[in-house]
């Protein structure tokens, strides 16, 4: 059975979002709820899986010194398993996602620099399995609903 989002989980997964380090005190009187009532939302919403975990978000720094690209790939038949392997090898990996379309995989890197992310895609490329790539480097970011920091030439919606 799938768990049911309202409109007050909704409006702490978006608090959480923004800042997920902050207190259940501070959640609750954004929120204008007891405290408790948000310790039990919150853990009610991991225990449905919700919530999967707390991370990090890199900063404006981090993301204008990087480098970042899409792969698209193409794999042979049934290799995708072994490509998954020796993707998740690499640390510069951040994401794949399986897609519709030309390729079979849509993968998401960042490297420190061109020279960094040209090698990565020359290792990338020589994965058995994989029969074709096809890259496109980020120039910038337009829209980031995952993040409150500014986008690059644009001033912070709020």
């Amino acid at each position: 059975m799938e768990y049911r989002l309202d409109e007050t989980d909704r409006q702490l997964l978006r608090l959480l979002q923004t800042n997920a380090r902050a207190s259940t005190a501070h959640l609750a009187r954004q929120m204008n709820l007891a405290r408790t009532t948000v310790v039990a939302r919150i853990a009610k919403l991991e225990q449905e899986g919700v919530i999967a975990g707390y991370g990090v978000r890199l900063g404006s720094r981090m993301e204008q010194s990087a480098v970042r690209a899409y792969c698209g790939i193409r794999v042979q038949p049934k290799t995708a398993t072994s490509v998954m392997q020796a993707l998740n090898r690499f640390t510069e990996v951040e994401e794949v996602s399986a897609v519709s379309g030309q390729y079979d995989y849509m993968v998401f890197v960042r490297c420190e620099s061109n020279e960094k992310l040209d090698a990565l895609l020359d290792r990338i490329g020589l994965i058995d399995g994989i029969q074709q790539t096809y890259t496109s480097v980020v120039l910038s970011r337009k829209i980031d609903r995952r993040t409150t920091a500014e986008v690059v030439g644009e001033p912070a919606a709020g």
